[in-house]
């Protein structure tokens, strides 16, 4: 353990010099001076800009065995121009918790990742963030989830959706034992998001729409994303047992593909029928 710390530290104090030699001091409006033996800012210089003492600085830098808060590394961070990524590995380093940046939720993807989702159809597939907001669909993920609010760019939030839709029109059978598992899913979320208005309205106004969901919610219950088995109703083909998977993006913090596939021959031969009744329909 001792010999894992002293490593960790001196991988924290090369990163820091490394980032410290690539900003210059036009880069923070300070003069560069005649002579300069580094080929970018000084310790003395880092530590002024980000409001901490030289010699906390220094150690810092050198690996000494120091305690540095958030607020401090966050300085560091600014003052050094980190990115999102050079900033996690900053707070890794010195063994802080990281929260990322949010100034906002995603709501959108790319060609790239609209280009994936599609890639896998007849098997439905969807881009959620951590809200279930819906920011991709493919064709079969809108044959699956047959309904307007969702497929007609209505709410675009599937929680939304399958709480306050009647029940009978809700595509997911057994809402008892489905639902409150993506209610735990979005807990374990918004333990990162306390306080952030977007999501505290989105709790607040779905609580009043659904007593069912505000049960759910103060339950407190919380799991992580996962596979799952899920037995959809439509009205065409009757019932559809999935398999869905979660995928991380990368550079989409948070987000995620969330894919289906038929757990059983039955369930895949309906999958395909949905589709080619699509293609019937737009040929």
């Amino acid at each position: 353990m001792a010999a894992s710390k002293d490593r960790r530290r001196l991988e924290l104090a090369a990163f820091l010099r490394s980032r410290r030699a690539r900003v210059t001091p036009a880069d923070v409006g300070m003069p560069g001076g005649l002579r300069r033996r580094t080929p970018g800012l000084r310790r003395e210089e880092v530590a002024q800009l980000s409001g901490v003492g030289v010699t906390w600085y220094t150690w810092l830098e050198q690996g000494r065995p120091i305690n540095a808060s958030a607020q401090v590394l966050d300085a560091v961070s600014r003052t050094l121009r980190l990115d999102e990524a050079e900033r996690e590995h900053l707070y890794q380093l010195a063994e802080v918790p990281f929260t990322p940046d949010r100034e906002r939720d995603a709501s959108s993807v790319g060609a790239d990742i609209q280009g994936i989702i599609d890639a896998l159809d007849p098997h439905p597939a969807v881009v959620y963030n951590a809200r279930y907001d819906i920011l991709a669909t493919n064709p079969a993920y809108r044959d699956l989830f047959n309904v307007p609010e969702l497929t007609e760019g209505g709410s675009r939030n599937v929680l939304w959706t399958l709480f306050t839709v009647p029940e009978c029109d809700c595509p997911v059978l057994f809402r008892e034992k489905e639902l409150p598992v993506m209610v735990a899913t979005l807990r374990a979320s918004y333990g990162r998001h306390v306080g952030e208005p977007a999501w505290e309205s989105f709790v607040a106004r779905l609580s009043a729409s659904s007593p069912f969901f505000a049960t759910l919610w103060q339950s407190g219950d919380v799991v992580p994303p996962g596979p799952r088995i899920k037995t959809f109703r439509h009205d065409s083909v009757g019932e559809i047992r999935m398999t869905s998977v979660s995928l991380s993006i990368n550079g989409m913090p948070e987000c995620r593909i969330v894919a289906y596939t038929p757990s059983d021959d039955e369930s895949s031969l309906r999958t395909r029928t949905l589709r080619d009744n699509r293609v019937k329909l737009w040929a």
